[in-house]
């Protein structure tokens, strides 16, 4: 009697733990979360991310939810200290931040960034020369081809400027719109995409080298096998009717006129932005 006790007892205690290792084996993956860099308004950010983290979620089997900080600096922070699992950066190129081991996995498709200067159209500055002394905007100390490059133009031409800074690049942009400053240091496609949308006529002082589009990159916590998923099912989106429809979304949100798109990057595509931080950090002080 007590060991045909003894045996129930031991099969309700293999099945509890049977029972265990089923429901966390269906339990779903925990989310992702996505921190955006910010060059637009929360809402327009929302408007643009949003449509693509649902469909991707979707196909991945677990929520990818977006993230972004008040500020790019203060969102740059976050993503540095480990606050994100991905992140649409293109600030973890400097040699401290490479040391972190964060890896490029995609990108917007299409032609190049580069950095502008720009001022309004009818601005009779026709030189860098003349915005010495000047009030210019800028993103944020932190941002890459709306600050970093260029002031390295600035500095080669021997020009001193008044940084004003917007804390994201549309910021900047709305500040040359209201005459608060004389020139702006932009993103191309971002000013283009602003202008576009605003009515802003514009006209470019000078713009840097070409640099690929902002990557999106994956903390290392982020497992090789998650990753393949991302970027297969990031890629893919373009491959069918549900995932054309959330792309032609987000291009719709900023008034672009055509679908975005992604395809696959790599470190190594990047290196003239590490080049660019490690030249930068040999001249400093």
């Amino acid at each position: 009697m007590l060991r045909r006790l003894g045996l129930a007892c031991l099969g309700l205690v293999g099945l509890s733990l049977l029972s265990e290792a089923q429901a966390q084996s269906s339990a779903p993956a925990p989310g992702l979360t996505l921190g955006v860099l910010n060059q637009r308004s929360p809402q327009l950010t929302a408007s643009f991310w949003n449509p693509i983290l649902v469909e991707l979620g979707r196909r991945i089997g677990r929520p990818v939810e977006l993230r972004m900080a008040k500020t790019a600096p203060e969102t740059t922070a976050a993503t540095v200290a480990g606050e994100y699992d991905l992140a649409y950066t293109n600030h973890l190129f400097t040699p401290e931040r490479v040391r972190l081991g964060w890896r490029v996995f995609a990108r917007l498709a299409g032609e190049p960034i580069t950095g502008e200067f720009v001022v309004l159209q009818d601005s009779p500055i026709k030189s860098l020369s003349e915005l010495a002394g000047q009030a210019v905007a800028f993103p944020s100390a932190e941002a890459f081809v709306g600050y970093a490059v260029p002031m390295e133009a600035l500095r080669r031409a021997g020009v001193e400027v008044k940084p004003s800074f917007a804390g994201n690049q549309e910021g900047a942009m709305g500040q040359l719109r209201a005459k608060a400053v004389v020139a702006a240091g932009v993103n191309t496609k971002v000013m283009a995409a602003f202008a576009a949308r605003e009515g802003l006529a514009y006209r470019v002082l000078w713009r840097s080298e070409p640099y690929l589009d902002i990557p999106l990159m994956a903390h290392p916590r982020v497992s090789a096998q998650t990753l393949a998923q991302l970027q297969s099912a990031l890629l893919g989106l373009d491959q069918d009717e549900a995932g054309r429809a959330a792309l032609a979304a987000a291009a719709a949100a900023l008034k672009l006129d055509k679908p975005v798109r992604f395809v696959a990057a790599t470190d190594a595509e990047f290196e003239n932005v590490r080049q660019f931080h490690r030249q930068a950090a040999a001249k400093a002080p």
